[in-house]
């Protein structure tokens, strides 16, 4: 028998950092110019769609079936991108190997005008090169391990496929609409790798604070999600009219008005940041 909400809920929360950890690994393989938001949102997707489809009974851990899914739907998407010529691709090579020796010089990135001197090309040729590395990806498949066949007798209904789509889109609402603060420590420490001292120290608070903030914010993440999926699993306040339980109660509001108007606008939402790039300006932000 496959995982109740509750179950769901609990498992994309607590393994949302698996999205987070295999977009990176993957950046790490590919031009920078490849969108880390449509890789982002494929993981996502493919976390949540194995949270619903995750059977306990076969003893295997979830974080395992997990990875699976999510790596196989990052590979996916990425060779959906996958439409340049040879050429392209040797120019896309070129200019990442340029722009990888030249930070390592400069300690910083280099400039369009810096790329095409190293390379010996207009800056012209520079820019296509870039247009060119954002429509293509270098192949990921590692040999023996055929990931996306593993995975494609997990098929899933168009139903099942609407309501994981749906729990994605309260997902990212909920943590968009976390207060600054706890957004922040989602960010860090379970989008960018970032360690609890590391986040005490920018925060300037104390280690101890950040795990309370950390403990927070998952707790507003599951009551958020279950208060649109199943309200009657969300404790009874102990206070219904204190300030703590109103503000509780925007914060769902505001959940379920910000999900709302991403499905109905069609909007897409950035599931993992850029690590350490406008990381206190919020975890996740629309873009067109």
């Amino acid at each position: 028998m496959n995982s109740t909400p509750v179950d769901v809920t609990d498992l994309v929360v607590e393994h949302l950092p698996i999205v987070g950890y295999n977009v990176s690994e993957i950046l790490h393989r590919v031009p920078p110019t490849v969108s880390r938001d449509e890789l982002a949102s494929a993981g996502a997707l493919a976390l949540v769609l194995a949270a619903r489809a995750y059977d306990p009974s076969t003893n295997v851990p979830f974080a395992r079936y997990a990875t699976l899914r999510i790596k196989g739907a990052l590979l996916d998407e990425l060779r959906s991108m996958d439409w340049a010529s040879r050429g392209a691709r040797r120019r896309s090579r070129e200019l990442e190997a340029a722009t990888d020796r030249l930070r390592g010089v400069l300690g910083r990135t280099p400039t369009r005008t810096e790329l095409a001197e190293t390379l010996g090309v207009a800056v012209t040729a520079v820019d296509e090169a870039r247009a060119d590395a954002e429509r293509r990806v270098l192949s990921l498949d590692v040999p023996g391990t055929p990931v996306a066949e593993t995975l494609r007798d997990a098929q899933q209904t168009p139903e099942e496929h609407l309501l994981a789509g749906e729990r994605v889109h309260w997902l990212r609402a909920a943590v968009t609409e976390l207060p600054e603060r706890l957004r922040v420590v989602i960010a860090g420490l379970y989008l960018e790798d970032r360690s609890i001292a590391e986040l005490a120290e920018d925060l300037g608070v104390t280690q101890s604070r950040i795990s309370q903030l950390r403990t927070e914010a998952l707790g507003l993440l599951r009551d958020g999600l279950n208060t649109a999926f199943d309200p009657d699993l969300v404790a009874a306040p102990s206070r219904p009219d204190g300030v703590a339980e109103r503000r509780r109660q925007a914060y769902y509001a505001s959940v379920a008005a910000r999900a709302a108007l991403s499905s109905t606008a069609g909007a897409t939402l950035d599931v993992v940041p850029t690590p350490r790039s406008g990381a206190h300006d919020g975890v996740l932000r629309t873009i067109a």
